[in-house]
């Protein structure tokens, strides 16, 4: 990850362009959530609107380990965490599909990543994804100048283990700006001593830019990787969400640049 910067206000501009790119990406998308629907015709939905409004799918091409992802859209189903891959899969009654999206325009990123029912779900996954956007929010009240980054995760983690899931270790939210992924890293849990230097709890910076995402599983939070090297699977195979919204951190509240009216 990148050193964290104060973000002046023409870069702040930069990062709402972007994020407006994101919103209306993941807008355009959620109008064809429907059964039968494939994830790579979302995908193509998401590219075609993000490249008309002058912005580049910040994912595609995305570079891990030397393998760059292959889509515009991070489409994850089910126990699929994040990181799904587009593909011919169609969407089916009473699944839970999670939509990650990211944009690049005029140098800054914007980032942020909501999960919709197809049809009707179950009740364990309506009160996962109430959970999971609510933690999502609690986390966000955080994002304010004398705050810590640990102040971010308790909010996180206490909502979600209160009502009986889990928030993922193995990955985090971020800085966002000139890069998709900068520091601070924004876990979604109070590390462990051990691993506080992996996670260190930084002080927020005003004007500084943060994509805060839970990651919620039904069960427990340990995560495995598919055969595909990308998407990233609960242990269990129980459902999870993922909530993100890209936001600015102030004195008072923070500004939230990806919310969805």
């Amino acid at each position: 990850m990148e050193a964290p910067a104060i973000k002046i206000s023409s870069a702040i501009h930069a990062i709402e362009e972007s994020c407006r790119i994101v919103v209306g990406a993941l807008i355009e998308v959620k109008k064809y959530i429907q059964i039968g629907v494939t994830t790579s015709e979302l995908d193509k939905i998401a590219e075609d609107y993000i490249r008309t409004e002058g912005g580049e799918p910040a994912f595609k091409g995305y570079k891990v380990d030397g393998k760059a992802f292959p889509s515009s859209l991070c489409i994850s189903i089910d126990e699929e965490v994040v990181h799904g891959l587009p593909s011919s899969r169609k969407l089916e009654e009473g699944q839970i599909v999670s939509i990650d999206c990211g944009v690049k325009k005029n140098g800054y990123y914007g980032d942020s990543a909501t999960t919709y029912p197809v049809g009707e779900v179950s009740e364990e996954k309506k009160r996962l994804l109430q959970v999971t956007y609510e933690s999502l929010m609690l986390g966000v009240s955080q994002a304010i100048v004398r705050n810590k980054v640990y102040d971010i995760a308790r909010a996180v983690q206490t909502h979600v283990e209160k009502n009986g899931f889990s928030v993922v270790r193995e990955l985090v939210g971020h800085g966002v700006g000139r890069n998709l992924h900068e520091d601070p890293a924004i876990p979604n849990f109070v590390p462990p001593l051990l691993y506080r230097s992996r996670f260190p709890n930084d002080k927020l910076i005003r004007g500084k830019a943060l994509a805060i995402e839970p990651m919620v599983n039904a069960g427990v939070f340990n995560v495995k990787t598919a055969r595909d090297g990308w998407t990233i699977i609960t242990a269990d195979d129980r459902p999870a969400a993922h909530f993100e919204h890209t936001v600015i951190v102030e004195d008072n509240q923070p500004i939230i640049l990806t919310l969805i009216s």
